[in-house]
């Protein structure tokens, strides 16, 4: 099989062509990057190493994306991944939309051209925000967690149960500029499959987190939070109460190899669901406060500062229930919390400069 992964350099797609040649070592796998991150570069030479075959391009430019070989499959890990992109002045906003939702149109007329399977990798962060916002929380253990009054009289919203957020929830705007783009890709890339008759496969994915992930706050907080405690930076508990109970599920990116074989392996017209949660779930849901915890223990003490002001698009508690994907394909996250974080942990030690080559 022949597979086209966009964003091979950054941290998901680099981790993710790692898994699939690990689980499926005769892939052909091309990848493209424009090297635009900082910290992307480390990423080339082990890849090539692998007979991975890397182009320098960007899928916001058509003639980059059209001078491609073709591919049996396209994987596209490229986004800007951050939900506070493009709301503040200048031309951010604009930006936003020409890589995220552009781009997937100019890998989706690909697809298009080459009969190519096309797997998105989507995001919690398409789901609706004042629900979510609106969402009656307690603290327990030190993090938030779904109200159990408002659980057990049903007063919670459709889609969310104790196991987390489930793809009934709605998508209804407002879900923040980059979500929007996400949405938009995930509408587009239905829409061409069924009018071109390519497969189409959307995996709504929750943090993702690991070694080597890219040093910013907005991108992989479990990752900077750990870099940032062992590197002594300062640190911040932002919004809703300033003292971090705040929640999200984390997964390892090489979870997903398993499941995206499966999908572009299955056969035309296979009665799967087209969109998935694939996410750590409550079994991987963390506070900051929590992680903190978990920091002072294994790096030591360090303090952290309260700031209660609100910050957009921040929500209490978001955890995604998978189980469709284990019912539909058998899978499940095989990457425990504690491996994540260790191997998070054990990358900060080693490189302790890591933050100001990445961020």
């Amino acid at each position: 099989m022949r597979i086209l992964l966009t964003g091979i350099c950054g941290f998901a797609g680099s981790t993710l062509a790692r898994a699939l040649l690990a689980e499926r070592p005769g892939l052909e796998i091309t990848g493209l990057d424009n090297l635009s991150r900082r910290g992307s570069h480390f990423n080339l030479e082990p890849l090539r190493a692998l007979g991975v075959r890397i182009e320098h391009g960007d899928v916001r430019n058509a003639s980059d994306v059209e001078a491609l070989p073709a591919a049996d499959a396209l994987i596209d890990c490229a986004a800007n991944p951050s939900v506070l992109a493009g709301i503040g002045a200048g031309p951010g906003s604009r930006q936003l939309v020409e890589h995220n939702l552009s781009g997937t149109l100019n890998l989706l007329e690909y697809c298009k051209r080459h009969r190519a399977a096309f797997t998105l990798l989507s995001t919690s962060r398409v789901y609706s925000i004042p629900p979510l916002a609106a969402l009656p929380v307690i603290v327990h253990r030190g993090a938030f967690a779904p109200d159990t009054a408002a659980l057990a009289a049903g007063i919670l919203p459709d889609g969310l149960t104790s196991a987390g957020i489930d793809e009934t929830f709605s998508t209804e705007p407002p879900v923040s500029l980059y979500g929007a783009t996400k949405r938009s890709s995930e509408i587009m890339a239905l829409e061409y499959g069924h009018a071109f008759g390519f497969p189409v496969w959307i995996n709504r994915c929750g943090v993702l987190a690991g070694a080597g992930q890219f040093g910013r706050a907005d991108q992989g907080i479990f990752s900077y939070w750990i870099h940032s405690w062992a590197a002594r930076r300062p640190l911040r508990h932002i919004g809703f109460d300033g003292m971090g109970h705040q929640v999200r599920d984390c997964l390892h990116p090489a979870d997903l190899a398993p499941l995206l074989l499966a999908q572009l392996d299955a056969p035309a017209g296979t009665p799967a669901p087209r969109v998935l949660n694939v996410a750590g779930g409550a079994a991987t849901a963390m506070s900051l406060h929590q992680l903190g915890a978990w920091c002072a223990e294994q790096l030591g003490p360090h303090s952290v500062a309260s700031d209660p002001a609100p910050r957009p698009y921040d929500l209490p508690w978001v955890v995604l229930d998978s189980s469709a994907a284990g019912r539909a394909w058998e899978w499940r996250p095989r990457t425990p919390l504690s491996s994540i974080l260790d191997e998070i942990a054990t990358h900060a030690r080693s490189h302790p400069g890591w933050l100001d080559l990445s961020a």
